[in-house]
């Protein structure tokens, strides 16, 4: 007995060229309900046909985030600071980790 398709040729055809077209989170609620599937579902199958674009998180003020150890990272190497310290600098508060790091970086270097 041959396994039942959960979405036929057709199906799968018509997916992929909508969402290609229109990429967006709509379309998929659409066909989930034009299929009678989830929307797990169609993600799913737009995923395994290799079409599917994840949504990618951005913050509040519609940047993509930085995480504080790479901010105090950067800082790090910045002022040469050794591991252990930079490790301790990413326990600061991210705004004065940006601040810091953004003040460093349009600073002119101090000849000494």
């Amino acid at each position: 007995m041959a396994a039942k398709l959960a979405y036929t040729v057709e199906q799968s055809a018509e997916l992929v060229a909508a969402y290609s077209a229109n990429p967006n989170s709509e379309t998929v609620e659409a066909f989930a309900v034009k299929f009678g599937k989830t929307v797990k579902s169609v993600v799913a199958k737009l995923s395994r046909e290799g079409v599917y674009k994840a949504k990618t998180y951005v913050s509040k003020t519609g940047e993509k985030p930085v995480k504080k150890d790479s901010t105090a990272d950067a800082i790090g190497k910045i002022l040469g600071l050794s591991e252990n310290d930079t490790s301790s600098l990413a326990k600061a508060n991210k705004t004065a980790l940006a601040a810091v790091f953004k003040a460093l970086a349009n600073s002119v270097p101090i000849n000494s």
